[in-house]
Protein backbone atom coordinates (compact mmCIF):
# COMPACT_ATOMS: atom_id res chain seq x y z
CA UNK A 1 0.00 0.00 0.00
CA UNK A 2 1.40 3.40 -0.96
CA UNK A 3 2.08 5.68 2.01
CA UNK A 4 -0.81 8.03 2.77
CA UNK A 5 1.42 10.57 4.54
CA UNK A 6 4.41 12.47 3.21
CA UNK A 7 7.61 10.72 4.27
CA UNK A 8 10.79 12.57 5.14
CA UNK A 9 13.71 11.26 3.08
CA UNK A 10 17.40 12.07 3.43
CA UNK A 11 20.48 11.49 1.31
CA UNK A 12 23.78 13.30 1.62
CA UNK A 13 23.28 17.06 1.52
CA UNK A 14 19.48 16.98 1.18
CA UNK A 15 16.30 16.21 3.02
CA UNK A 16 13.08 15.72 1.06
CA UNK A 17 10.12 16.96 3.09
CA UNK A 18 6.68 18.47 2.72
CA UNK A 19 6.56 22.10 1.66
CA UNK A 20 6.00 24.71 4.37
CA UNK A 21 4.70 28.25 4.10
CA UNK A 22 8.22 29.35 5.08
CA UNK A 23 9.36 28.00 1.66
CA UNK A 24 7.50 30.79 -0.17
CA UNK A 25 10.71 32.82 -0.75
CA UNK A 26 12.12 29.94 -2.83
CA UNK A 27 8.96 29.75 -4.95
CA UNK A 28 9.00 33.53 -5.41
CA UNK A 29 12.69 33.43 -6.39
CA UNK A 30 12.08 31.12 -9.36
CA UNK A 31 8.99 32.90 -10.71
CA UNK A 32 11.18 34.73 -13.23
CA UNK A 33 13.24 31.69 -14.22
CA UNK A 34 13.11 31.18 -18.00
CA UNK A 35 12.17 27.48 -17.71
CA UNK A 36 10.75 26.46 -14.32
CA UNK A 37 7.32 28.17 -14.65
CA UNK A 38 6.97 26.77 -18.20
CA UNK A 39 7.23 23.12 -17.10
CA UNK A 40 5.73 23.30 -13.60
CA UNK A 41 2.89 25.04 -11.80
CA UNK A 42 5.24 27.61 -10.25
CA UNK A 43 3.49 30.97 -10.71
CA UNK A 44 5.16 33.66 -12.81
CA UNK A 45 3.84 36.50 -10.67
CA UNK A 46 6.35 36.20 -7.85
CA UNK A 47 3.80 37.35 -5.28
CA UNK A 48 3.59 35.94 -1.77
CA UNK A 49 -0.08 35.04 -2.28
CA UNK A 50 0.67 33.03 -5.43
CA UNK A 51 3.68 31.35 -3.84
CA UNK A 52 1.53 30.22 -0.91
CA UNK A 53 -1.12 28.96 -3.35
CA UNK A 54 1.60 26.90 -5.07
CA UNK A 55 2.57 25.40 -1.71
CA UNK A 56 -1.08 24.58 -0.96
CA UNK A 57 -1.32 22.78 -4.33
CA UNK A 58 1.76 20.72 -3.44
CA UNK A 59 0.06 19.55 -0.23
CA UNK A 60 -2.99 18.48 -2.23
CA UNK A 61 -1.04 16.29 -4.67
CA UNK A 62 -1.02 13.30 -2.32
CA UNK A 63 -4.62 13.55 -1.12
CA UNK A 64 -5.79 13.87 -4.75
CA UNK A 65 -3.82 10.74 -5.72
CA UNK A 66 -1.46 12.57 -8.09
CA UNK A 67 1.74 11.84 -6.21
CA UNK A 68 4.22 13.17 -3.70
CA UNK A 69 5.60 16.69 -4.05
CA UNK A 70 8.66 17.26 -1.89
CA UNK A 71 10.62 20.36 -1.06
CA UNK A 72 14.32 19.67 -1.55
CA UNK A 73 15.95 21.15 1.54
CA UNK A 74 19.57 21.60 2.55
CA UNK A 75 20.21 18.93 5.22
CA UNK A 76 22.27 21.30 7.39
CA UNK A 77 19.93 24.31 7.36
CA UNK A 78 16.53 22.84 6.31
CA UNK A 79 16.25 25.74 3.84
CA UNK A 80 14.28 24.77 0.73
CA UNK A 81 16.38 24.85 -2.46
CA UNK A 82 14.08 23.11 -4.95
CA UNK A 83 11.28 20.66 -5.61
CA UNK A 84 11.07 17.00 -6.66
CA UNK A 85 8.01 14.84 -7.19
CA UNK A 86 6.99 11.24 -7.57
CA UNK A 87 4.03 11.27 -9.96
CA UNK A 88 1.53 8.42 -9.96
CA UNK A 89 -0.39 8.89 -13.23
CA UNK A 90 0.31 5.28 -14.35
CA UNK A 91 0.71 3.61 -10.93
CA UNK A 92 -1.95 1.00 -11.77
CA UNK A 93 0.55 -0.35 -14.34
CA UNK A 94 3.47 -0.09 -11.91
CA UNK A 95 4.90 2.99 -13.65
CA UNK A 96 5.75 6.32 -12.04
CA UNK A 97 7.64 9.39 -13.12
CA UNK A 98 9.73 12.05 -11.48
CA UNK A 99 10.84 15.57 -12.20
CA UNK A 100 12.67 18.21 -10.24
CA UNK A 101 14.04 21.72 -10.21
CA UNK A 102 16.59 23.55 -8.11
CA UNK A 103 16.63 27.32 -7.70
CA UNK A 104 19.42 29.09 -9.61
CA UNK A 105 21.19 30.22 -6.41
CA UNK A 106 21.56 26.59 -5.29
CA UNK A 107 22.57 24.87 -8.53
CA UNK A 108 25.89 23.10 -8.89
CA UNK A 109 26.02 21.89 -5.27
CA UNK A 110 24.84 18.30 -5.76
CA UNK A 111 21.30 18.91 -4.51
CA UNK A 112 19.54 17.59 -7.63
CA UNK A 113 21.51 14.35 -7.77
CA UNK A 114 21.11 13.70 -4.05
CA UNK A 115 17.37 14.43 -4.24
CA UNK A 116 16.97 12.14 -7.25
CA UNK A 117 18.85 9.35 -5.44
CA UNK A 118 16.74 9.72 -2.28
CA UNK A 119 13.47 9.79 -4.20
CA UNK A 120 14.28 6.95 -6.59
CA UNK A 121 15.65 4.63 -3.88
CA UNK A 122 12.50 5.21 -1.81
CA UNK A 123 10.06 4.97 -4.73
CA UNK A 124 11.51 1.72 -6.03
CA UNK A 125 11.31 0.19 -2.55
CA UNK A 126 7.52 0.46 -2.72
CA UNK A 127 5.79 -2.72 -3.85
CA UNK A 128 3.55 -0.84 -6.30
CA UNK A 129 6.44 0.78 -8.20
CA UNK A 130 8.20 -1.32 -10.83
CA UNK A 131 9.45 1.50 -13.09
CA UNK A 132 10.45 5.12 -12.54
CA UNK A 133 10.83 7.44 -15.55
CA UNK A 134 12.55 10.77 -15.94
CA UNK A 135 12.22 13.03 -19.01
CA UNK A 136 15.09 15.43 -19.68
CA UNK A 137 15.61 17.96 -22.45
CA UNK A 138 18.67 16.93 -24.52
CA UNK A 139 20.56 20.16 -23.75
CA UNK A 140 20.34 19.56 -19.97
CA UNK A 141 23.61 17.69 -19.54
CA UNK A 142 23.62 18.12 -15.74
CA UNK A 143 20.31 16.29 -15.39
CA UNK A 144 21.48 13.60 -17.79
CA UNK A 145 24.60 13.03 -15.65
CA UNK A 146 22.53 12.99 -12.46
CA UNK A 147 20.16 10.40 -13.92
CA UNK A 148 22.98 8.04 -14.91
CA UNK A 149 24.73 8.52 -11.56
CA UNK A 150 21.49 7.50 -9.81
CA UNK A 151 21.16 4.26 -11.77
CA UNK A 152 18.84 5.42 -14.54
CA UNK A 153 19.36 4.06 -18.05
CA UNK A 154 18.86 6.21 -21.12
CA UNK A 155 16.23 4.60 -23.31
CA UNK A 156 15.89 7.02 -26.18
CA UNK A 157 14.72 10.31 -27.63
CA UNK A 158 11.04 11.19 -27.63
CA UNK A 159 10.62 13.61 -30.51
CA UNK A 160 8.24 16.54 -30.02
CA UNK A 161 7.24 14.99 -26.69
CA UNK A 162 6.18 17.99 -24.63
CA UNK A 163 4.82 21.47 -25.07
CA UNK A 164 7.14 23.92 -23.28
CA UNK A 165 5.97 27.47 -23.58
CA UNK A 166 5.27 28.19 -27.24
CA UNK A 167 7.03 25.17 -28.75
CA UNK A 168 7.13 21.39 -28.80
CA UNK A 169 10.34 20.00 -27.32
CA UNK A 170 12.17 16.72 -27.62
CA UNK A 171 12.84 14.79 -24.41
CA UNK A 172 15.31 12.07 -23.54
CA UNK A 173 13.67 9.31 -21.54
CA UNK A 174 15.56 7.64 -18.71
CA UNK A 175 14.25 4.85 -16.51
CA UNK A 176 15.20 2.97 -13.44
CA UNK A 177 13.64 -0.41 -12.74
CA UNK A 178 12.99 -1.93 -9.31
CA UNK A 179 15.93 -4.10 -8.35
CA UNK A 180 18.40 -2.12 -10.49
CA UNK A 181 20.56 0.90 -9.80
Amino acid sequence: MLPTAMPRLAHGPVVLRAFRDADAPLVRSVAGDPLIPLITTVPTSGTQVDALAFITRQHARLSEGNGYSFAIADAATDEAVGQIGLWLRAISAGRTSTGYWVGPASRGRGYAGAALRALSDWALSLDEVARLELHVEPWNEGSCRAAVACGFAREGLLRSWQQVGEERRDMLVYSRIAGEG
